[in-house]
């Protein structure tokens, strides 16, 4: 059979190591499904697939052994789960009309979590709508608190929740649980001072352990979320590495356009001979260099009073020479 595989992948199949054969990949932003949806992926994977579904590392959901020719009915049996999602569309009963930027990924968030600082499927939902589709390899990633549990550092954008502790002293009884707790949970950015915790704010990571640990509310979290946002880091043959934090204290909205504007960024510096014509943005910034990322990164983008940016910026990691 005749197939463009060019845009058999650009449609979120995949090219596999048998003939003929493709999978799909169904996006789920945030990893949070409605179990409304499992009797789809269900129909698919047995009228059409070979009767499994694949859970992928990033929280999406793979069908192998779909036919070529059965990608138009495939396309159309995923509308349900496409339209329940919120997933933008070109064209209706299409599919999906991009791969590049891969499943959002998501810890379970506050909805769950007692460390979660924040919503996380939430916010990867506004992120999903803001940058999706789109052809660029782009992983993102949220995690709730810095207990990292999404492994966001090893993503090109790493999103990890914050919270800006709030102290009532009137509820306080000076039982140093906060204290002791952040000490051995976190970086010991409290002490204790005239029978009263004392937070060290160029120290604190916002973890909010001092919130959990207090057994009479006298610390409670910041109404005003907040973020780490961490950059560029990757896995693969060539030079993996940890993403590096970025920008401490920043809020949502910066994030999303710091992410919309790296779009711009790499449509202008993409090598256009790269293999599949994809490559990671880490690599795109060590060759023009991280002082003209920033110039297109920080585009319009006005950072709350409380943010941090890092400044110069440097990666470390295994060199394959």
């Amino acid at each position: 059979m005749d197939i463009n595989t060019k845009y058999l992948k650009k449609n979120a199949f995949r090219v596999t190591k048998k003939r003929a054969i493709t999978a799909l990949r169904v996006r789920v932003p945030g990893g949070h499904l409605e179990t409304k949806y499992f009797p789809t992926l269900q129909h698919i994977a047995d009228v059409y697939g070979n009767g499994t579904v694949h859970i992928t590392g990033r929280q999406g959901f793979e069908i192998p052994g779909i036919p070529f020719e059965k990608m138009p009915e495939v396309n159309a049996a995923v509308q349900e789960i496409i339209e329940g999602m919120q997933i933008n569309q070109e064209e209706i009963g299409g599919g999906y009309p991009a791969a590049g930027t891969r499943n959002i990924v998501a810890c379970i968030g506050n909805r769950v979590c007692p460390y979660a600082c924040y919503d996380t499927t939430a916010f990867a939902q506004r992120i999903e709508k803001a940058v999706f589709p789109h052809d660029w390899h782009f992983k993102i990633a949220l995690t709730g608190c810095s207990n990292d549990c999404a492994k966001v550092r090893m993503h090109d954008f790493g999103i990890m929740g914050m919270t800006e502790p709030q102290f009532d002293a009137e509820r306080c009884t000076s039982c140093e649980a906060c204290v002791k707790t952040c000490k051995k949970k976190s970086v010991e950015a409290l002490t204790f001072v005239n029978y009263r915790p004392q937070r060290d704010t160029k120290k604190c990571i916002g973890c909010g352990e001092c919130v959990l640990a207090c057994p009479n509310a006298a610390w409670t979290r910041s109404e005003e979320k907040y973020y780490r946002l961490t950059l560029f880091g990757r896995t693969g043959k060539k030079n993996p590495r940890l993403g590096e934090e970025f920008i401490k204290w920043a809020d949502e909205e910066s994030i999303t356009k710091i992410i919309l504007n790296t779009y711009d960024y790499v449509t202008e510096y993409i090598d256009p001979q790269a293999p599949g014509g994809k490559e990671h943005i880490g690599y795109i910034v060590d060759r023009t260099g991280f002082e003209e990322y920033l110039k297109w990164a920080m585009k319009d983008v006005a950072l709350s009073p409380l943010a941090e940016v890092r400044s110069p910026m440097y990666w470390s990691g295994i060199k394959y020479l």
